[in-house]
């Protein structure tokens, strides 16, 4: 595959983004950055939140993943209409009835000032090292596949990367991403399907062969009945129960276009139409691997050349290595999905983390003596900062990377978005008031807990989520007051 045609690809794309940045950025001001002055339409958000949710790990290791793991992911899928559920009907009115810019507030007005900063905190955390995972993804292959071949470093694709992010969010902040997510997710989907196509024509399948022989091989097993293992198909339920609730409602960048919309009928519109199409999404991500998974068994160089020394299939590059072997329109094709998943990962991140910030830790809103000026000042330098931890993460990413990307960011997501989980589910389904100081070390404590028990007792697989909500749960409980909450 030609770097050049690739690096215009991306230039031409890059350019096509700051184009509606620039259109939906006027007249903006900081209530455009953070809520999109309340004026989004429900469908668009809706819409693009797919390309949010999928991102560069649906797009490159649920493909990938299914060589080694098959459609175990399915049962995930179904629990995930079950989650969404939960945020439309019991998050999203708690958060308008709350009025709230940053949905973190709520654990101030429940538990205190020291369980409000730490849930802000746990989510700057999460959001920082699950982005970046996934940003990583896709600025690994960009690298391997066109910038290596011209000598550009990894550290300066990064940067770059992370710049484009912010020079075309900065301004319009939450009201350009509802926009630029929306041509990002059409582009994904667009991607796939050709992808698929074009490698089942190179295989000599029509549409019914497809199916009959993804059907008929190994990999179309959905249900793994051992309860031992990570991939059990209860835990991957449970855990597709939990994990959008955590990962999705109790994330402000998630969240906060949903807060975007004119009222909560749009927002509850807004989710249900989201899942409903997410599914049919993500089903067709594992047919891609299955289909990808035939193709690289039938020729075998491709294979050696993913392998590593310890005979594992690396599966993140199963979808480049196949997509760049193909016909150059089908790696052009490829490309532009991938960073129609990855643009939208690392903006959503950079704005929700600034919001966050300024909002939850700095207190810009509770500031009264600041001007307008001023805000805009702390908020700038705030993203300038998240920017910088992006670049540093992503280059440690690049040095411990040992697994397929899907079941790192589940693996962070369980540590970090677990203690958030397990606070919101206390707040909202009981009136027990806890010691305000007390609440995080329990949400410290719940991690490094839930890290010896996985290490040393059972895995939990997709489902660690549950036991680090559960801890928290628990813990919370030993720091009760006496007193209820009215």
């Amino acid at each position: 595959m030609n770097a050049t045609v690739l690096l215009i690809t991306f230039l031409l794309y890059t350019l096509l983004l700051f184009g509606i940045a620039f259109i939906t950025s006027r007249k903006a001001d900081n209530q455009s950055y953070f809520t999109g002055n309340k004026k989004s339409n429900w469908f668009l958000v809706a819409y693009g939140m797919i390309g949010a949710s999928l991102s560069g790990v649906s797009f490159m290791s649920v493909p990938g993943n299914v060589y080694n793991e098959k459609f175990f992911y399915l049962p995930m899928l179904l629990g995930m209409i079950i989650g969404y559920a939960i945020i439309a009907l019991l998050l999203l009115p708690l958060y308008y009835k709350m009025n709230l810019t940053s949905i973190y507030t709520y654990l101030d007005n429940r538990f205190g000032n020291y369980s409000y900063k730490t849930g802000a905190s746990f989510f700057i955390v999460s959001r920082l090292l699950g982005a970046t995972v996934r940003t990583f993804l896709v600025i690994f292959v960009l690298y391997n596949f066109v910038l290596k071949e011209i000598g550009i470093p990894f550290w300066v694709a990064a940067a770059v990367f992370v710049i484009l992010a912010i020079l075309y969010t900065m301004k319009g902040g939450v009201k350009t991403i509802i926009w630029t997510d929306t041509i990002q997710t059409t582009f994904m989907i667009v991607a796939v399907v050709v992808s698929v196509f074009f490698i089942c024509k190179e295989m000599g399948w029509s549409f019914t062969d497809m199916f009959v022989n993804v059907h008929g091989s190994e990999y179309s097993k959905v249900f793994d009945t051992d309860p031992s293992t990570a991939t059990n198909w209860m835990k991957r339920f449970l855990s597709g129960v939990l994990i959008p609730v955590a990962m999705t409602g109790l994330d402000q960048a998630m969240m906060q276009k949903s807060l975007s919309c004119k009222n909560i009928r749009e927002a509850q519109k807004n989710v249900f139409t989201s899942v409903i199409m997410m599914i049919p999404m993500n089903l067709l991500f594992l047919i891609l691997g299955a289909v990808l998974a035939i193709y690289i068994q039938q020729h075998g160089g491709l294979l050696e050349g993913i392998t590593s020394v310890a005979g594992k299939v690396e599966a993140d590059k199963i979808f480049p290595t196949v997509a760049f072997s193909l016909k150059p329109v089908v790696g052009v094709i490829f490309f532009v999905g991938l960073i129609s998943a990855a643009y939208p990962t690392c903006a959503n991140a950079l704005t929700s983390l600034t919001t966050s910030t300024c909002i939850d830790i700095v207190g810009m809103d509770k500031r009264k003596e600041w001007d307008d000026k001023k805000k805009e000042s702390v908020r700038k330098t705030v993203l300038l900062i998240m920017a910088v931890l992006f670049v540093v993460l992503i280059m440690f990413f690049n040095m411990v990377k040992n697994d397929a990307v899907i079941n790192m960011v589940y693996q962070i997501a369980a540590y970090t978005y677990g203690p958030l989980l397990g606070l919101f589910l206390f707040g909202m389904f009981t009136k027990i008031k806890v010691l305000d100081k007390a609440v995080p070390v329990v949400c410290i404590a719940a991690p490094v807990i839930c890290f010896i028990l996985e290490k040393f007792v059972f895995s939990f697989g997709f489902s660690l989520i549950a036991v680090c909500a559960l801890l928290t749960f628990a813990g919370l409980l030993l720091f009760r007051k006496s007193a209820a909450v009215k």
